[in-house]
C-alpha cells in the first residue's frame, strides 16, 4: 500500500511542476506592460501589422481581471486600422471593447469618429459650421465694430491732416506732414504694438479695444489724409478764387465750394482703404482682441481642423463684398448727382 501512494503522490508532484511552466509562460505572454511596449516600439519603427498582432495577444478578460488592458489595446487597434484607412477593422475593435463594456467613454468617442469620417464631406462642412459658427460671430462682431468705428473716425481725422498739410502755417504743415510720414512708413502692427505694450511703461495703461482704435484711427487717417490732400488739390485753383471774389472766407469757400466736389474724386481710393481696413482688423488679434481672427485661431489650435478657417475666410469675403457693392453704389451715386 505505501509504494503505491508514494507513486501516486510522485506522479501528482511531477504532474504540477510540468503546469508551472506552461502557466508562467502564458503569464509572460499577456503581461499588458510588456505587450504596450513592444507595441509602441513596432508603431515607432513603421511596422504597423506586426503592432497590431502584439496587441491581440491580450486575450478578452474573463471578469475584471485586465479589462483595462483589454480596452486599451482594442482601441489603440482602432486608431491604427483607422490610420491605414481600414474604416471597418477600426469599428470592430471599437465593437469588441463595447460589447463587454457598454458605457467605456474612449470606445463610444473613437466609434463616432469612425462613423463620422464615413459622411459626405460637405456633411462634415456643415456640421463643422454649425459648431463653429456661433463663436466666430461673436468674433465677427467685435471686428465689424473696429470697422465702423475707424470708419467714422479716419475720414475726420484724415480731413484734419489734410487740410492742415495744405496749410499756409509752416508749423501746422509740418506737423501733419510728419503723422503722414510716421504712420504711414511704420507697419500697423509695429504701431498696435506699441500703443498697448508700449504705453505701460511710459504710465500710460489702455485697454485693447481702445488700443485698437486708437491705432487703426490714426493709421488710417495719416492714410486718407493724403488721398483727400491729393482730392483737393486737383480741383482747379480757379474755384478757390472765384469763391473768394463772391465774399467767401477760406473756411467757406473749401466747406461749401471745394470740399464737395472732391467726393466723386475720393470715393474709389477710400473705399478701397476700407476694404483693406476689414483685413487689417486681423492684426488686432496680436493685442488679445477677440475679434474674427482670434476667435478662428483660437478654434483652430484647438480642433486643428481646417474649415474653422475656411469659415472665417468667407465671413471676411461677406463683408468685403458688401463693403465693395456699398461703395460701387456710392460712387455712381455721387457721379450722377454731380454730372447733372
Amino acid at each position: 500500500m505505501r509504494p503505491t501512494i508514494r507513486r501516486g503522490f510522485l506522479l501528482f508532484i511531477w504532474l504540477v511542476l510540468l503546469a508551472l511552466p506552461t502557466a508562467a509562460l502564458a503569464a509572460g505572454d499577456i503581461n499588458p506592460d510588456k505587450v504596450f511596449r513592444e507595441a509602441s516600439n513596432l508603431i515607432a519603427s513603421g511596422d504597423y501589422q506586426s503592432a497590431l498582432e502584439v496587441l491581440d495577444r491580450i486575450p478578452t478578460p474573463e471578469g475584471t481581471d485586465n479589462a483595462g488592458a483589454f480596452g486599451k489595446s482594442r482601441i489603440q487597434k482602432a486608431q491604427l486600422y483607422a490610420a491605414l484607412g481600414m474604416p471597418d477593422e477600426a469599428e470592430a475593435s471599437c465593437n469588441e471593447v463595447l460589447a463587454l463594456f457598454p458605457d467605456h467613454m474612449e470606445a463610444k468617442s473613437v466609434l463616432a469618429s469612425l462613423v463620422k469620417a464615413r459622411q459626405p464631406k460637405w456633411v462634415l462642412f456643415i456640421d463643422d459650421m454649425k459648431m463653429f459658427l456661433p463663436s466666430l460671430i461673436q468674433g465677427a462682431g467685435i471686428t465689424l465694430f473696429l470697422v465702423v468705428i475707424t470708419m467714422v473716425i479716419s475720414p475726420i481725422g484724415g480731413l484734419l491732416i489734410a487740410l492742415g498739410r495744405i496749410s499756409g502755417l509752416p508749423p501746422i504743415r509740418g506737423l501733419c506732414w510728419f503723422i503722414i510720414w510716421f504712420f504711414r512708413g511704420t507697419p500697423l502692427l509695429l504701431q498696435l504694438f506699441f500703443i498697448y505694450y508700449g504705453l505701460p511703461s511710459l504710465g500710460v495703461i489702455l485697454s485693447p479695444t481702445t488700443s485698437a482704435i486708437i491705432g487703426l484711427g490714426i493709421n488710417y487717417s495719416a492714410y486718407l489724409a493724403e488721398i483727400i490732400r491729393a482730392g483737393i488739390e486737383s480741383i482747379d485753383s480757379g474755384q478757390m478764387e472765384a469763391a473768394k471774389a463772391i465774399g467767401m472766407t477760406y473756411t467757406q469757400a473749401m466747406r461749401r465750394v471745394i470740399v464737395p466736389q472732391t467726393y466723386k474724386r475720393l470715393m474709389p481710393p477710400v473705399g478701397n482703404e476700407f476694404i483693406a481696413l476689414i483685413k487689417d482688423t486681423a492684426l488686432v488679434s496680436t493685442i488679445a482682441m477677440v475679434g474674427l481672427m482670434r476667435s478662428a485661431n483660437q478654434m483652430f489650435n484647438t480642433y486643428f481642423n481646417v474649415n474653422v478657417l475656411i469659415i472665417a475666410a468667407m465671413i471676411y469675403l461677406l463683408f468685403t463684398t458688401v463693403f465693395t457693392v456699398t461703395f460701387e453704389k456710392i460712387e455712381k451715386r455721387v457721379g450722377a448727382y454731380e454730372n447733372r
